[in-house]
């Protein structure tokens, strides 16, 4: 049976963002054949004797450096991002493989949990890539590494500066994941193929290209739904039918993708309420680009004069960790903050003082009171705005994630109330450092971040104090679903509207509020996996 696993296409190499606005490699399918059984691609019978012939000894590592950069199909000419020749030389697969096998044994957090498999018994580094990770579970029995991922480089490069990709400017959402599947428009990004089509929040995709989204069982049905759904092409067009929200009109439109340029920061604005002005923000992504918008929304809520702050980040599933740490800052500003630890990495327990991947001495990430160069302008190093709130209301999703999450648990670590407003988080206290190799840039957990109260351990989210079932990291707050009947920003929306009554002490809606077509607060937008992380930077 075709079964939608997860809102995620993949390839030979590589896979889109359903949003459509980046690819990146293969992790699962968006819509995947199950089968029962047949080889794995695992490794072969040298395995049960720990050697092989092809120098592989089981518990036996030689340094990482010395397989690194040994390709077997090495870059030629200049890398566009140091102006440097490509460090590559004529290698093997297994020279890549051993390269793995290496260098998750130095840094993966938890290295002695990886079953230690022959290298040449994997014909790509994809497949043997994919086992080098724990297969244990948290106490919930959720995969304790949900994030074990990779991507061209060259495509990491491009999304993590820029935010570029191809896509309509359009991010789904799923809802029920097998037939009759439910597929929704989650948020619509102006100025492209979506807006342009005037498509709202809240559509139910019914189909593409004449294949029906919600029964359609087949793979040559699956893979056009694919298709339609994370387009790879710019000048690609689909077509789609839609079913307006809390009607049976149905609404064909069909969609040329182009390149997409995603604003991580789009709404910005001000709530009147009779105890003082509000600020809201919809912040949605901790890409490069999104430390000058952020900026320029405090520094636009700060001339306000703004009494409370809306924190929107229930599509947000993290990235770069620094930004998170600066938005922090900017909320609850020098007071509680100043030298205080805003996430504190550990390592694997071969290194209990030392960053591994940088050789300097493990220090905290701290607030950041300055910025930190993302953005040209401001320059690096230039003061940062701040609120100085001694309280954020923040409205959460499954999908949002560590970084995401990292800004709840580094305030609540300085005893800056954080109000939770929605539905439990995805559970994510772990990061990284990207790391090239041969052109493909690989992710591997390799920290976990505690902060200023060395509290980290929220493998399963953290989840509003009214939850039906509550995580081991609770906050004030209430669960509510979301609600696809208004846009966001919208001060009649349920979560939104639920914060705006929470402060002003009415009581957590029961039965959660808002209209909630995806099927209660379980449903989640997709996206590319390391947006679901926090990453470090050398």
């Amino acid at each position: 049976m075709v079964r939608l696993v997860q809102l995620e296409k993949y390839r030979e190499g590589e896979s889109l963002r359903v949003m459509g606005f980046l690819r990146y490699a293969a992790v699962t399918g968006l819509l995947g054949l199950s089968a029962c059984g047949g080889s794995s691609g695992g490794a072969s019978s040298a395995a049960a004797s720990g050697t092989s012939g092809d120098g592989w000894v089981a518990g036996v590592f030689q340094p990482a450096a010395h397989f690194q950069a040994q390709c077997q199909n090495p870059r030629s000419g200049t890398d566009p991002t140091t102006g440097n020749a490509y460090p590559d030389v004529q290698g093997t697969t297994l020279d890549e493989n051993n390269w793995l096998r290496s260098w998750t044994n130095q840094l993966y957090l938890w290295y002695s949990e990886v079953p230690d498999l022959d290298p040449g018994s994997y014909a790509t580094t994809a497949s043997y890539f994919a086992v080098l990770k724990t297969s244990a579970t948290t106490s919930t029995g959720h995969p304790k590494d949900r994030f074990h991922f990779t991507y061209p480089t060259s495509i990491w490069e491009q999304m993590s500066q820029a935010g570029v990709d191809i896509g309509y400017g359009l991010t789904w959402d799923i809802a029920v994941s097998t037939p009759p599947r439910q597929v929704y428009a989650a948020y619509v990004w102006p100025g492209y193929a979506a807006a342009a089509a005037n498509l709202v929040r809240g559509l139910v995709v019914l189909s593409i290209d004449g294949v029906d989204m919600v029964n359609a069982d087949d793979s040559a049905s699956v893979a056009m739904l694919n298709e339609g759904l994370s387009p790879t092409t710019p000048g690609e067009s689909h077509t789609f039918v839609f079913q307006q929200p809390g009607s049976t009109t149905t609404q064909t439109v069909t969609m040329i993708a182009a390149d997409v340029t995603e604003t991580p920061v789009p709404i910005v604005t001000t709530l009147s309420t009779s105890t003082g002005l509000v600020g809201y923000i919809l912040f949605n992504d901790h890409i490069a680009t999104s430390e000058q918008e952020l900026i320029a929304a405090i520094t636009q809520l700060h001339a306000a004069n703004v009494t409370d702050l809306v924190l929107d980040i229930r599509y947000n599933g993290g990235g770069y960790l620094d930004i998170a740490s600066e938005l922090a800052y900017m909320i609850a500003g020098p007071g509680p903050t100043a030298g205080q630890t805003f996430d504190q990495q550990t390592f694997n327990a071969k290194y209990p003082s030392t960053n591994p991947v940088t050789g300097q001495p493990l220090t905290p990430t701290l607030f950041h009171s300055t910025s930190q160069g993302f953005s040209s302008s401001p320059a690096a190093g230039t003061s940062l705005p701040y609120l100085s709130l001694p309280r954020v209301f923040v409205l959460t999703g499954p999908e949002t994630c560590s970084a995401s999450e990292a800004i709840l648990n580094g305030l609540s670590g300085v005893n800056v109330q954080v109000i939770q407003i929605g539905s439990t988080t995805c559970g994510k206290p772990y990061g990284f450092y990207p790391q090239d190799n041969c052109g493909t840039t690989y992710f591997s957990i390799e920290f976990q971040g505690n902060n200023a109260k060395d509290f980290g351990n929220y493998p399963d989210g953290f989840s509003p104090q009214n939850s039906t079932t509550l995580t081991s990291a609770v906050l004030p707050g209430c669960s509510v679903s979301d609600d696809f009947g208004h846009a966001l920003g919208d001060p009649a929306e349920g979560r939104l509207a639920a914060a705006l009554g929470y402060r002003a002490g009415q009581d957590c809606p029961s039965p959660p509020s808002g209209v909630a077509p995806l099927g209660g607060l379980g449903a989640s937008v997709h996206r590319a996996p390391w947006r679901e992380n926090r990453i470090l930077r050398r």
